[in-house]
């Protein structure tokens, strides 16, 4: 083994078979229920203008103040690669003016986010998300549809004993007197707290709550909620989102230490934790931001949405023994042990690819012997002999590698062949 001179940055990591595989499989599965919830997909830039993410997110948080990757240019403009994908998808929103469009507006998008974070197993500096957003609807059932939709995804990639867990943050009105008191009372504990913490309590209190200090964690169970103190609109919304849920058969947690760490969320936000995980057990969260697209320059128009951790979930998976693929085979393996009818062979492999099949060949001079060693380890399904013998007689050696009987098929018969044994596929390309 050779000692790597590069490796990849702390942080990250490459994703390799069979990984990937399990990554596609919750990718596929959410982009069929994406179709059924009628979203649309929206691909947005992995950097924006840090001021939009200042914004959007709130400069007092962690993800603003500490964990976004920022750079600049020759004009001295300042850039940050995205930490999350709702302002960018919100940017967006209002560039191309789809808010003069029908409402309520639908949109995912996938990809990579990044945060500069202290990596740990289910978090990582380079992560990846399935982000889901509706905009230009404020009703509750509009929250309890998307919620709906998150449980749905992880209950079709076979995930179970899931907690969902729900709070309210409420609005402006009512979140500025609770921020008073929830001051008052850090005030009172504030040297048990850790430094962040107290940090905090200047910056932005209601951040308190997404410590994960245990110290903090038990000073905090006494703090109010704010919960008890939403406006009476607020309070209707949240009772609604509720029954919805209910009617829809969704068991749910109440749990008011869920505030989410973004500023722009109001009214309901939500998590989804895995048992199977640790410290960093959320795989799936969101909530409703009201002022967002305002905020940022747009009409005032609601929204809310979620987000997917495709790390974490995977990890989930894994973890609770769900594979979400299966074992690759191949199609057809093709052996020849004559240098000059590698030309034949290649013309017959190109010819069953464009007809669909899975087709390989070995390109490097090993023996039948070791060729065939590679196609049970490809688990190929046919393989298919030419050699001297058969061009002659204008025939192909073919082996059923599941019963190792083996005959000789005319060139002439040989897809009507295939198709029977294999069934047909589907067919790419013009062959001129």
């Amino acid at each position: 083994m050779v000692e790597p001179k590069y490796v990849a940055p702390t942080g990250t990591s490459d994703i390799l078979y069979p990984e990937v595989e399990r990554r596609n499989c919750i990718v596929d599965k959410a982009r069929r229920l994406l179709d059924l919830y009628c979203y649309q997909e929206m691909i947005v830039p992995t950097f924006e203008h840090t001021e939009l993410f200042v914004r959007g997110i709130g400069e007092a948080t962690d993800i603003v103040s500490k964990e976004m990757y920022t750079f600049g240019d020759q004009r001295g403009s300042s850039f940050a690669l995205r930490p999350e994908a709702t302002s960018g998808i919100v940017r967006a929103f209002i560039e191309h003016s789809l808010y003069t469009k029908s409402m309520p507006q639908k949109y995912f998008c996938i990809g990579p986010m990044f945060r500069k974070e202290k990596p740990q197993a289910g978090r990582y500096r380079e992560f990846y998300q399935i982000d889901v957003e509706l905009l230009g609807a404020a009703q509750p059932s509009v929250d309890a549809e998307v919620i709906a939709l998150l449980m749905h995804i992880f209950q079709d990639l076979g995930l179970k004993n899931l907690t969902l867990k729900l709070n309210s943050m409420g609005c402006r009105i009512c979140r500025a007197p609770y921020r008073e008191e929830l001051v008052g009372y850090l005030r009172k504990v504030e040297k048990g707290l850790c430094r962040n913490c107290r940090e905090r309590i200047k910056k932005n209190p209601l951040r308190v709550f997404d410590c994960k200090v245990e110290g903090c964690r038990h000073l905090l169970r006494e703090a109010p909620e704010l919960i008890s103190v939403l406006c009476a609109q607020c309070q209707e919304h949240f009772e609604e989102v509720k029954k919805y849920l209910g009617v829809m058969g969704l068991d749910y947690e109440l749990d008011p230490k869920v505030v989410r760490g973004l500023d722009y969320y109001t009214r309901s936000v939500f998590e989804v934790v895995s048992p199977s995980l640790g410290a960093q057990n959320v795989i799936g969260a969101g909530g409703r931001y009201d002022y967002l697209v305002e905020d940022c320059g747009g009409p005032p128009i609601a929204g809310l949405g979620f987000a997917i951790g495709i790390d974490r979930t995977s990890l989930a998976m894994k973890r609770s023994g769900l594979k979400g693929y299966e074992d690759k085979s191949l199609d057809l393996f093709i052996i020849t042990t004559s240098h000059h009818l590698r030309f034949e062979t290649i013309k017959r492999l190109d010819i069953l690819r464009h007809q669909g099949f899975s087709a390989e060949m070995d390109h490097l001079p090993r023996s039948m012997k070791a060729q065939m060693r590679l196609a049970d380890k490809l688990r190929a399904k046919i393989v298919i002999f030419i050699g001297e013998d058969e061009i002659r007689k204008g025939v192909l050696g073919v082996r059923d590698m599941a019963t190792s009987s083996q005959e000789e098929v005319p060139f002439e018969d040989l897809l009507d062949y295939l198709y029977q044994k294999l069934g047909r596929k589907e067919k790419w390309g013009a062959r001129g």
